[in-house]
C-alpha cells in the first residue's frame, strides 16, 4: 500500500503526471514533458524508460530546433476513444486512438426532423460499423465524446433549447447513447468541442485562450481560457449569437432583437440572395460564388464579416484571447471575410486587444467537431488505470 507523501507515492504521481502530459498533446518529446510538467529532465528520461519498458508509451526518433530528440506518444494499443458529432445535417463519427491517430472516420446524412432516438440509433449503429472495420477490441473503448448542436446543463447533462434539432430539447444524450453502447460518454455542444478540435490538432495548437466561431444555421463560440475550455455555471458561456448589435433589427428565435446571429446565420442571409440567386442557394455555394468573384455574394459575405468582426470585438474586450479561429462553410471564404473581420475589430476593440489578436481560418474544416469530441474523450479518461493496464471509467475534469 502507498503511504501519502512516500517516495512510492511520489514516484506513481509524476507517473501520471508525464503519461496525463502525453495523452493531453498526443506526443511531445521529452524536453517539452519536462517543460509541461516541471519535473526535471533526468526524471522525464527515467519515467518515459519505465513506461516504454511496460509497454504504456513508444518513442521515436524526431528533431527539435534542429537537434535530434525523441518523441514520446501513448502506445498505439493502449486504448480507444469515439467520437461522434451530431450536426444540422449530417452524423460523423470517428474512432481514434490515444497516440492522437484516426484510426477510421465517416459521415452520413442526418434528417433534422429525426428524434434523438432516431439520431442515436444511428451513432450506435455507424459506431459498431467502423469498430468492426477497424478490428479493434471493444473491451479497450476508454470512452466517448459527443457533440450536439445546443447548450448543455452542466449538471444534469440535458440539452436545453436548439432550433437546429428541435426533436432533441430535454433529452440527456450522453445517458441515452451510454445505454446503448455501454461505455462512458462525454457530452458538449459543437462549438466547444470544434474549439477543442483545433487546439488540439488544427489552428488553435500552441495557444492557450482563444476562441472558435462557427458560423452555421447559428452562430456560436467555444472559449478557451488558459487552455481549458470554458463553459461557465450552466454550460451557456459562448453564446455570441445572441450579443445585440442592433435593437431594432430582425427578432431573432431567442425573442430578443437584432442579435448577431440575424445579421450571420444562414438562415438570415440566404434570403438575401434569392432574388438574384435562386432559392436553392446554401452557405457553401455563396462562398464558392464569392470565391469566384460573384459581386453580390462578395458583398454579403464582407458585411456577415464586418459583423461577426463586431462580436469578436468585444470578446477581445472581455476576455483578450490571443486567437480567434473562424470555423464552418464561411471560413472557406478566406480572406473575403476574414479581412472584414480584423477590420471591425481594429474599429470596435480597444487598440492593445486588437493588436495581440491573430485571426485564422480553422484548418480542420468539417472535421473540427467530432475531432473536438475525440479530444473530449481523451481528456475526460483517467491515467491510473493506463499504468495498470486497464481502462478507466474515471471523468477528471480537463485541465
Amino acid at each position: 500500500m502507498e503511504t501519502p507523501g512516500s517516495q512510492s507515492s511520489l514516484h506513481r504521481a509524476n507517473l501520471e503526471r508525464v503519461v496525463r502530459a502525453v495523452r493531453l498533446a498526443g506526443s511531445l518529446t521529452q524536453a517539452e514533458i519536462a517543460r509541461t510538467t516541471g519535473l526535471s529532465a533526468a526524471t522525464v528520461s527515467n519515467i518515459v524508460r519505465e513506461l516504454k519498458d511496460g509497454g504504456t508509451v513508444e518513442v521515436t526518433p524526431t528533431s527539435a530546433g534542429g537537434r535530434r530528440a525523441r518523441a514520446v506518444s501513448l502506445s498505439g494499443d493502449a486504448g480507444i476513444v469515439i467520437g461522434v458529432d451530431f450536426g444540422h445535417t449530417h452524423l460523423r463519427v470517428a474512432v481514434g486512438n490515444l497516440a492522437h491517430q484516426v484510426l477510421a472516420e465517416e459521415s452520413e446524412p442526418l434528417d433534422v426532423d429525426a428524434s434523438a432516438a432516431q439520431g442515436l440509433d444511428r451513432a450506435e449503429q455507424l459506431v459498431n460499423r467502423l469498430i468492426e472495420a477497424t478490428g479493434v477490441d471493444r473491451t479497450k473503448i476508454a470512452g466517448v465524446g459527443l457533440g450536439v448542436p445546443g447548450p448543455i446543463d452542466v449538471e444534469s447533462g440535458t440539452l436545453g433549447s436548439t432550433a437546429i434539432l428541435p426533436g432533441w430539447t430535454g433529452t440527456r444524450p450522453a445517458e441515452e447513447l451510454r445505454g446503448r453502447l455501454g461505455v462512458p460518454v462525454h457530452v458538449d455542444n459543437d462549438a466547444n468541442l470544434g474549439a477543442l478540435g483545433e487546439l488540439v490538432w488544427g489552428s488553435g495548437r500552441g495557444v492557450k485562450d482563444l476562441a472558435y466561431i462557427k458560423v452555421a444555421s447559428g452562430v456560436g463560440a467555444g472559449l478557451v481560457i488558459a487552455g481549458k475550455i470554458y463553459r461557465g455555471p450552466g454550460g451557456t458561456a459562448g453564446e455570441i449569437g445572441h450579443i445585440t448589435l442592433d435593437e431594432s433589427g430582425p427578432v431573432c428565435r431567442c425573442g430578443n432583437r437584432g442579435c448577431l446571429e440575424t445579421f450571420a446565420a444562414a438562415r438570415y442571409v440566404l434570403p438575401l440572395l434569392r432574388s438574384s440567386h435562386g432559392t436553392d442557394l446554401t452557405m457553401e455555394a455563396v462562398v464558392r460564388l464569392a470565391r469566384d468573384g460573384d459581386p453580390g455574394c462578395r458583398r454579403v459575405i464582407a458585411d456577415v464579416g464586418r459583423h461577426i468582426g463586431s462580436g469578436v470585438a468585444n470578446l477581445c474586450n472581455l476576455l483578450n484571447p490571443s486567437r480567434v479561429v473562424l470555423g464552418g462553410d464561411l471560413a472557406e471564404a478566406g480572406e473575403l471575410v476574414l479581412g472584414p473581420i480584423r477590420e471591425s475589430v481594429g474599429r470596435y476593440a480597444i487598440p492593445s486587444a486588437a493588436r495581440q489578436l491573430t485571426v485564422l481560418p480553422g484548418a480542420l474544416g468539417g472535421r473540427a467537431e467530432v475531432l473536438g469530441a475525440l479530444a473530449l474523450a481523451l481528456s475526460e479518461m483517467g491515467d491510473s488505470t493506463l499504468l495498470d493496464g486497464t481502462m478507466s471509467t474515471a471523468a477528471p475534469a480537463f485541465t
